[in-house]
């Protein structure tokens, strides 16, 4: 195996999927929804609102590029859809506005809402979507609709791209950091390190590696400020179960299993990628918006 490059341990896997069951020439109504992140950047085409095909792909320098190449790689792998063919694309995240095909544009908060309905099913009532910059505690109704949210978007550090630092100051891939981190818990739990800002966090690191402390200490330390973070911003807003997450960070165990004790609730499990739930929601309301504008609603 190709050893992995040190200014690469940032890198996790993307991903191009379509379900080929399905034809979309057979669709009434093709939308699409683009979550265009800080870190990550996911398309998503729905075929009469049931999910045809994605991609979660690294966001780059150029937002309007990122947009582009998430779309343009699903439509390559289809082979014979072009961008004419989609009948409405809403377009949502931190770049949302940088989206030049985009018809409309709709906030993160309800995307995620209606995408975590859609995902984990109409029980959920408390969604934590852990982004790439920020963190945001999203109380939803059985439709998906956001009634309450509360957002921590002070520092990176308990964020995707803090992670993305740790793993790469630790010189771990950032797949392994988090069940890594599950090596000495709970019983051997450290406390936790700064998380108020990454250049605190990372200085923190830094001298704890100058002890001598073992990589899953570090990293258990590190995990352990970030579930407190999060958990503190879910207590504010309150936590009602159904309980689910979605986000880059959902796939991190390291962060999941704290949280989930320190709340004394297990989230929601689902055979989707959690990571998507936003761009699903934005290809939901491009539906509901394209029916509405051809009144076939």
């Amino acid at each position: 195996m190709e050893a992995i490059q040190e200014s690469e341990y940032w890198r996790w896997p993307e991903t191009v999927w379509i379900d080929e069951s399905k034809n979309w020439k057979e669709a009434e109504v093709i939308s699409c929804g683009i979550d265009l992140g800080s870190v990550s950047s996911q398309a998503v085409i729905m075929l009469d609102g049931e999910l045809y095909a994605y991609s979660n792909l690294r966001t780059g320098s150029s937002s309007a590029a990122s947009s582009e190449k998430a779309l343009g790689s699903i439509l390559d792998k289809i082979g014979d859809m072009k961008r004419e063919d989609i009948h409405y694309i809403v377009g949502t995240g931190y770049g949302r506005v940088s989206i030049p095909f985009a018809h409309k544009t709709i906030t993160e908060i309800a995307c995620h809402g209606r995408g975590a309905n859609y995902i984990y099913g109409p029980s959920v009532r408390t969604v934590l979507d852990m982004g790439g910059q920020d963190l945001k505690a999203i109380k939803i109704d059985h439709r998906g609709k956001v009634v309450n949210f509360l957002m921590n978007d002070k520092c990176a550090a308990g964020t995707g791209r803090g992670i993305e630092v740790v793993a790469d100051l630790l010189s771990i891939p950032i797949t392994e950091v988090g069940s890594m981190s599950l090596e000495v818990y709970p019983d051997d739990e450290p406390e936790p390190v700064s998380t108020t800002c990454i250049v605190f966090g990372k200085s923190e690191i830094l001298g704890l590696i100058r002890k001598g402390w073992p990589k899953n200490r570090i990293l258990a330390a590190f995990f352990r400020s970030v579930a407190t973070r999060v958990v503190e911003l879910l207590e504010r807003v309150g936590v009602e179960a159904d309980f689910a997450i979605t986000g880059g960070i959902s796939k991190n165990p390291g962060v999941v299993v704290r949280v989930q004790d320190m709340l004394g609730m297990k989230a929601l499990e689902t055979e989707y990628d959690p990571q998507i739930a936003g761009a699903i929601g934005a290809a939901l309301f491009a539906k509901a918006l394209y029916e509405k504008q051809t009144g076939k609603r």
